[in-house]
C-alpha cells in the first residue's frame, strides 16, 4: 500500500507540474505573438488580433524598464484574455486620458515582476495609436477585489496595475495587489511610438 500510495503522489506530482509548466509556456508564446501584433497595430493604427480565432487584441505595451520587465496588454479583464497577458479592464480610461486606466493580470505570469516595483519606479505605457506615458509609482496597497477604491473618473491622470494577493499563493483569494501612479507628464512623450527595433525582430 505505501508503494501504490507513493507511485501516486509521484504520478500527481508530474502532472501539476506539467500543468504548471503549461501555464508558463503558453504565456511565453502568447507575449512573443501579442509582441508581433502590437508592432502591427503601431504600424497601421488598427487593432490586430494576435490569432485568428482571438476575441480580443493588443491596446498598450507596459514597462518597467529598472526591471526588465515588459508586458502587452489586451482588451478587456476576461479570464480568456487573463490567461495571455494583462487586461486593460472595461470601463476604465487608456492610459494617457483623464481618470485611472487599470490593468490587471495573474501574478505569476506577466504580473510576477509586480512584487519587485518600488515607489519611485516609472512605468512606460505605449499605446496602439503610438502615444507614449509615463508614469510615477507613489504607493501599494492591498485591498478588497470587490473595494479597491479606485476611482477611474479621477480628476487626475493615473494608473493602476493589479493582481492577486498573496503574491506566492497558489490558490485563489479574496484580496488584491495594487500599485499605483501617476503621470509624470501632463502630455506624451512622443505622438509617435519609440518602438525598439530589436523588438521587432
Amino acid at each position: 500500500m505505501l508503494r501504490i500510495a507513493a507511485v501516486l503522489l509521484a504520478l500527481i506530482g508530474i502532472i501539476l507540474f506539467g500543468q504548471g509548466s503549461y501555464i508558463h509556456a503558453k504565456a511565453m508564446l502568447a507575449q512573443v505573438l501579442l509582441e508581433r501584433a502590437f508592432t502591427a497595430s503601431l504600424a497601421s493604427g488598427q487593432p490586430v488580433k494576435p490569432w485568428s480565432w482571438a476575441d480580443t487584441w493588443p491596446v498598450a505595451r507596459i514597462e518597467v524598464k529598472r526591471l526588465d520587465a515588459s508586458a502587452i496588454a489586451l482588451h478587456g479583464s476576461s479570464g480568456q484574455a487573463l490567461a495571455f497577458g494583462p487586461g486593460h479592464v472595461e470601463n476604465t480610461p487608456e492610459a494617457g486620458e483623464p481618470g485611472i486606466a487599470v490593468y490587471s493580470a495573474h501574478r505569476d505570469t506577466h504580473f510576477r515582476f509586480l512584487g519587485d516595483v518600488i515607489v519611485g519606479d516609472e512605468i512606460e505605457v505605449t499605446r496602439r495609436d503610438g502615444r507614449h506615458f509615463r508614469y510615477h509609482v507613489t504607493s501599494t496597497s492591498i485591498v478588497p477585489f470587490d473595494a479597491s477604491d479606485i476611482d477611474a473618473r479621477a480628476r487626475q491622470t493615473g494608473l493602476a496595475l493589479t493582481t492577486c494577493w498573496p503574491l506566492d499563493s497558489v490558490t485563489e483569494g479574496p484580496l488584491r495587489y495594487v500599485v499605483h501612479a501617476t503621470l509624470l507628464d501632463g502630455q506624451p512623450i512622443s505622438p509617435i511610438a519609440l518602438v525598439d527595433p530589436a523588438r521587432t525582430k
